[in-house]
Parts: structure tokens; C-alpha cells; sequence
């Protein structure tokens, strides 16, 4: 390989689909996600740039992690970069009306997915005792809001894995990096308002939310960073934004 190579979960839309642009420049792409149509279309996009390998995969079934992580030849199996970035939100409810599918789905995607893959990659880091994790987690990973309840509590167990992970693989020479956005204009709001747009448009009226792009030029940043350098814990929000409840509005 004549770059080095990056894995990315969630990289058929938002963040992992912009930082899976940002990199192609400077790396090799492993590109993940649930819709085999997006993956395409983005490796069409890309393969000019660098080379792309796409696998289809949930990342809530091990099985499925493991299989596809497997099916990649020697050369692609020596992953340089792992940017765990898949992971959603379900609903915005109390925790006395939530919905156990809702919480079933946040837990598996948000805590046990990254596992999943982070297992299937990291023996191979560790063997060659160099590699990057970046976990993409959240302010919601800091603090709790209101109604946030599960979602907090999956994010807050993504920024313990971060900080465990770090000092686990310290000695491998292994970085560990958690991006902790906030507000960040992609999809999400669609999938935690399950198609309800009308309400998702009004999450991000009235001020400049990040965009997708801004946390994958983060992303360029912190994996480019010399090799001495680790930028382990990094809070990203926009200008509007205080905290996870505090937002300056001009509406």
C-alpha cells in the first residue's frame, strides 16, 4: 500500500462521509456502513482520489463485524486509522415514556457496535504496536440533558471506552482520541425525530451549526498531528453553543 490505510464506520452520510473525503487525499479507505448504494456511490467518488474497499455491514451484529472485517486481503487487514463514527440517537423522550426498542438500538449501535469493531481491529494495532482510534462521541458524552436520558448515558459509556482504551494501549504506542461534538448539522435530527423534518429543521434555526465538515477537518487535523502529539479529548461546538442546553438564537 502506498498510503496508510483508514477504517470508517457511518461513512454513508454526515461525518463519516465527509471525513471519508477529507482523508482520501492522504490515506487508503476502508469505507462501513448499512446502505450498499451510498457506499458505491461514495467510492465512486473517492477512487480517483485513493483506494477505496467497501464492506456492508451493521455494526449491532458481531457476527456480521467480524465477517466482513475478516473477508479484507492481508494488506487491507493492516489498518492504520480506526474512526469509530457510527452511532445515532432514537427519540427525545422521559425516561417514564422511552422506548426500550429506542434504548435497545442506542446501547447497540453507540456502545456495543464500537466494541464490536473496535475488537476486530485493535489485535492487529497491538501486534504492530502503532495505529490511531479516533471515537467520535458527543457533548452528550459530558454532560445530561433533559430527556436525553439513554442517549447521555451511551455516550458518557463512549468517553469512559475512550479514556479505558487509551490507557490500555498506551503501551502499544497505540493513540486514542475522543471528537466530542455538539450541535452538528447532518441526518441525526432526522433519525431522532424519525422522519419528522418539520421538527428536525428546528433544532438548527436561528444560528450557524457545525457542519459535517467541520469535525472531519478536525479529524485531518488531529491524525496528522506529529507523531509526539495527541490531542486525546476534544470538545467541538459551535460559536452559538455554551453547553449542551445553552444556544444563543437570533431568531
Amino acid at each position: 500500500m502506498d498510503k496508510p490505510i483508514a477504517f470508517i464506520t457511518g461513512a454513508t452520510s454526515g461525518i463519516g462521509e465527509a471525513t471519508s473525503k477529507i482523508l482520501a487525499p492522504n490515506f487508503n479507505l476502508i469505507i462501513c456502513g448499512r446502505r450498499a448504494d451510498r457506499l458505491e456511490k461514495l467510492k465512486s467518488e473517492l477512487k480517483a482520489s485513493t483506494n477505496v474497499e467497501t464492506l456492508e455491514f451493521d455494526v449491532r451484529d458481531k457476527a456480521a463485524v467480524d465477517k466482513s472485517i475478516e473477508s479484507l486481503s492481508s494488506d487491507w487487514k493492516k489498518i492504520d486509522l480506526l474512526v469509530n463514527n457510527a452511532g445515532n440517537a432514537h427519540g427525545l423522550d422521559p425516561i417514564q415514556s422511552g422506548s426500550v426498542e429506542d434504548w435497545d438500538a442506542m446501547i447497540d449501535i453507540n456502545v456495543k457496535g464500537l466494541l464490536y469493531v473496535s475488537k476486530a481491529i485493535i489485535p492487529g494495532m497491538v501486534e504492530r504496536e502503532s495505529g490511531h482510534i479516533v471515537n467520535i462521541g458527543s457533548i452528550a458524552g459530558k454532560e445530561v440533558y433533559p430527556n436525553g436520558n439513554v442517549y447521555c448515558a451511551s455516550k458518557h459509556a463512549v468517553d469512559a471506552i475512550n479514556n479505558g482504551m487509551r490507557m490500555d494501549l498506551n503501551s502499544y504506542g497505540i493513540k486514542v482520541t475522543s471528537v466530542n461534538p455538539g450541535l452538528v448539522e447532518t441526518e441525526f435530527s432526522q433519525v431522532r425525530f424519525k422522519g419528522d423534518n418539520q421538527r428536525a429543521d428546528t433544532v438548527y434555526k436561528g444560528y450557524d451549526a457545525l457542519q459535517a465538515e467541520d469535525i472531519a477537518d478536525l479529524i485531518r487535523y488531529i491524525v496528522e498531528a506529529p507523531k509526539h502529539v495527541l490531542l486525546s479529548d476534544v470538545i467541538i461546538l459551535p460559536t452559538a453553543q455554551a453547553n449542551a442546553t445553552i444556544i444563543k438564537k437570533d431568531l
